[in-house]
């Protein structure tokens, strides 16, 4: 698409995605751009995400498809209209939401990290450092090229010069990745969920995070250094932290639709909330917790919450509590 025949956001998207590269390149020799190009960036991912809402639907009015607010209106027989109103347009959440209500097929998700960090930056401050707010960048670069392709065009042919500093910076990345990665190769770990989800540096975020000794296949051996920022996590801390990452939205959701605890738990044998109830295990250290499952005076079944609570006489909780009443 040439770039005179862009439509306002569009064209928009394309120039604030070209800024934000441009400020990336400049951030390794000064700090500092770093934070204008997480600002940039992002500015230019919400307008494409907002730009592809709108082709999806090109026969309605692009400020309804964008808008937040709406308001019913008298549609002249009987009914109403939602009518978009005011100014306000969505943000990343709503984005997230309306993609998958308009049926576009692109995972936004490494788009969340950047938001959160462009929110910190322009509400508070952020602690990271200038590397890893250029690697959460870089990790947004597929999402980019995805949104570009999902628009009708390839980014090369709008970003310019801008294009092959992605293509370097994602290279050069993935080549770092996969190296550290291959560190952690024989490691036998406890969870198969942190095997999936893999480490990260818990100081400042970074993916490239590696073991001293690729050769070290015990979990409980590991000694750790991040490429990024030259942290030494603690192994402990970087299990907790994939733990998390990697199940924090079910635990979200289980509370949410249901008011079940799980599935994480805190372990009874490190007190770390690593306990995986699914894996029946703890991700840290590898304790199994072995209780009744059935009470032996109702026989209803007992949960690994009243267990890890201390139920662990073999009575459910509600036993317990009627057992003590008689007390």
């Amino acid at each position: 698409m040439d770039d005179g025949n862009m439509g306002g956001i569009y064209a928009n998207a394309v120039d604030s995605i070209k800024m934000g590269i441009e400020d990336y390149a400049q951030a390794e020799e000064t700090p500092a751009r770093a934070l204008s190009a997480v600002r940039n960036f992002y500015a230019g991912l919400l307008l494409l995400g907002k730009e592809l809402l709108i082709r999806t639907a090109p026969h309605a009015n692009a400020n309804e498809v964008i808008g937040v607010k709406y308001t019913p209106v008298p549609n002249g027989e009987g009914g109403v209209l939602y009518k978009s109103e005011g100014n306000q347009t969505i943000d990343f959440q709503t984005l997230a939401k309306r993609f998958k209500d308009f049926g576009i097929p692109i995972d936004i998700a490494e788009f969340a990290e950047l938001n959160g960090l462009r929110n910190n930056i322009e509400h508070r401050y952020t602690e990271k450092s200038a590397d890893a707010l250029r690697e959460a960048i870089g990790r947004a670069f597929p999402v980019t090229v995805a949104m570009f392709r999902q628009a009708g065009d390839h980014p090369s042919e709008l970003l310019g010069p801008a294009w092959p500093i992605m293509l370097n910076v994602r290279g050069l990345y993935e080549a770092e990745l996969a190296r550290c990665r291959s560190t952690f190769a024989n490691v036998k770990w406890f969870s198969k969920t942190v095997a999936d989800e893999h480490l990260r540096c818990t100081e400042c975020g970074s993916d490239l995070i590696e073991q001293r000794d690729a050769t070290n296949t015990d979990q409980t051996q590991l000694s750790l250094v991040c490429r990024s920022c030259g942290a030494e996590p603690e192994w402990e801390d970087a299990i907790s932290d994939a733990v998390d990452r990697a199940l924090s939205g079910e635990a979200y959701i289980r509370a949410k639709d249901s008011g079940e605890a799980g599935p994480i738990f805190v372990c009874r044998s490190c007190d770390r909330q690593t306990y995986i109830d699914f894996e029946d295990l703890c991700a840290v250290c590898g304790e199994n917790f072995d209780y009744e499952r059935q009470c032996t005076c109702c026989s209803s079944p007992i949960s690994l919450e009243d267990a890890l609570d201390g139920f662990d006489e073999g009575l459910c909780s509600y036993c317990t509590y009627v057992l003590s009443k008689d007390d």
